[in-house]
């Protein structure tokens, strides 16, 4: 049976429970801080634009990297494979995570994570403020893509991977 509810601040669970019946992929964004190379866990990623080339991903902004993904020039978004969960365990956990993958920084000083099923190379565009989140749109300047390889998702808090019919 359907439930319905008002979102206010006594039914945050329940409606983060509810955006969490909608599969998404898994992300890992990085980039270069004041403190050396740094990256997220994000599943807030969608396409924007394919005229101009551009992408949005949201950090919230009681994150600890919030205010260095938001003041970075330019980042990279990995879309992560069903064998990196590692990685994206990782970075869900500390910016300092790269011991789990091979990376390499790119011409523009950007770390760029290895084997990723695609990865988004962009410069920073615009940020809007979202409530709780930022919105950061990124111009696509690169794109890399590893066919073959299988895309993670994520559903009910849970990593799994999808099966087409």
């Amino acid at each position: 049976m359907a439930e319905s509810f008002t979102p206010a601040p006594e039914t945050q669970r329940a409606l983060r429970s509810a955006f969490a019946r909608f599969a998404t992929g898994v992300t890992v964004v990085t980039a270069m801080s004041d403190r050396g190379p740094i990256g997220i866990t994000a599943n807030s990623f969608a396409s924007v634009s394919l005229d101009p080339p551009l992408l949005l991903w949201c950090p919230a902004k009681v994150s600890r990297r919030h205010d260095a993904f938001a003041r970075a020039d330019r980042f990279a978004l990995h879309v992560m494979g069903t064998g990196q969960d590692s990685v994206t365990w990782g970075f869900a956990n500390t910016a300092e995570a790269f011991e789990h993958c091979n990376w390499e920084v790119s011409e523009h000083g950007v770390p760029l994570i290895e084997g990723c099923p695609a990865r988004f190379e962009c410069s920073a565009r615009d940020r809007l403020d979202a409530g709780d989140h930022t919105v950061l749109i990124g111009q696509v300047e690169r794109v890399t893509t590893a066919p073959g390889t299988q895309v993670r998702v994520f559903l009910d808090s849970d990593y799994g991977h999808f099966v087409a019919s």
